[in-house]
């Protein structure tokens, strides 16, 4: 399935319970489609809540606003029924913001192309924390609820957990959380999967290169042992963590790279964005029908996975030397949330 969208997309987010899916453009507009199998997707909503470019967006307050996040430094909440921006912050960063993600029910983060994070409330409507953990723009961002922390990628080759950080040689372009919080799993400009121990980031924990030598630029967890991968080239491909192998490509966007992935709510549709001004919604029951040997062999594989594949035993027995960015330590779980 295609939606043309006219202009060129950055961002992809889906409706926590319901079939919708939103888009934001260069031109500043935030589009809203229904989806539905085997009919064409219906527009519900074209509205421009920034003069400058729609770089990020989310879904909050379970569904009933579109946070929205441009390179003039402002974030926007729009309301999904009425399509009117119910309020704006302006200036909320310094620099352009790059990326937005949810966090919890009631808190988003957003990260600028200067390598500041902020935490907002979205019932108070204010900032209620900030890190300066990177020195270039914030490529990726997600979050461990049960620890509760915040990790980020960034254009400098830095992985960040808060206000701790860590330098790869390689360009980080994405991140997902998997093995029940286990896993850190990082996107490359060169194509490797960074594979980081919970607890201990000074080094990765293992290089997967097949995937090389065409970028990552977008990582989504379909489940605890498999993400989805968008590339460089175009592909999408699905992978297995831990045995790592790629099991199979499942699709091809374009010739052009692979920018934004995105889950529905019952991972039945995957969105991809890239530069053609197309999205497409892929049905993902479709897209594995092929493979079934693949996903036996992963189920296999998987019951005999053990926790001691999942762990780096080497960089347990000690953590000394691990490095902080301008001697910061990193913060207690607790007080993440603390001004709030």
């Amino acid at each position: 399935m295609e939606i043309e969208l006219g202009e060129l997309p950055f961002d992809v987010d889906f409706h926590p319970a319901d079939s919708l899916v939103a888009a934001g453009l260069i031109s500043g507009d935030l589009l809203l489609y229904r989806f539905a199998a085997d009919s064409t997707p219906q527009r519900l909503l074209g509205v421009s809540p920034h003069e400058q470019s729609c770089r990020a967006l989310r879904f909050i307050n379970e569904g009933r606003a579109i946070v929205t996040g441009s390179p003039d430094c402002s974030i926007a909440a729009t309301d999904v029924q009425t399509g009117s921006v119910v309020h704006r912050l302006e200036n909320a960063h310094t620099d352009a913001i790059n990326r937005i993600i949810n966090l919890t029910e009631t808190t988003i983060a957003s990260g600028d192309d200067a390598g500041c994070i902020k935490v907002w409330d979205t019932r108070q409507r204010s900032c209620c924390n900030t890190f300066n953990a990177h020195e270039e723009y914030i490529s990726d961002m997600t979050f461990a609820s049960d620890p509760m922390k915040l990790i980020a990628t960034s254009g400098d080759g830095m992985l960040s957990v808060q206000s701790h950080s860590e330098f790869s040689e390689d360009e980080l372009l994405s991140v997902v959380l998997m093995k029940n919080g286990r896993k850190v799993i990082c996107g490359t400009q060169s194509g490797a999967l960074l594979l980081y121990s919970w607890g201990f980031f000074k080094d990765c924990s293992d290089r997967f290169i097949e995937l090389c030598p065409n970028s990552l630029d977008a990582l989504v967890k379909f489940d605890e042992d498999r993400i989805v991968t968008g590339s460089s080239s175009g592909v999408i491909s699905l992978v297995n963590i831990l045995p790592n192998r790629v099991l199979q490509p499942i699709a091809e966007h374009s010739e052009y790279p692979v920018e934004r992935l995105a889950f529905s709510h019952d991972k039945k549709v995957l969105s991809s964005l890239s530069h053609d001004h197309v999205m497409k919604l892929w049905d993902m029951d479709e897209l594995l029908q092929d493979s079934g040997s693949c996903i036996r062999k992963h189920t296999a594989a998987a019951d005999s996975d053990s926790d001691k594949m999942d762990v780096d035993s080497s960089q347990q027995k000690s953590s000394k030397g691990t490095k902080r960015k301008n001697g910061d330590s990193v913060q207690a779980a607790s007080s993440f949330f603390a001004d709030m």
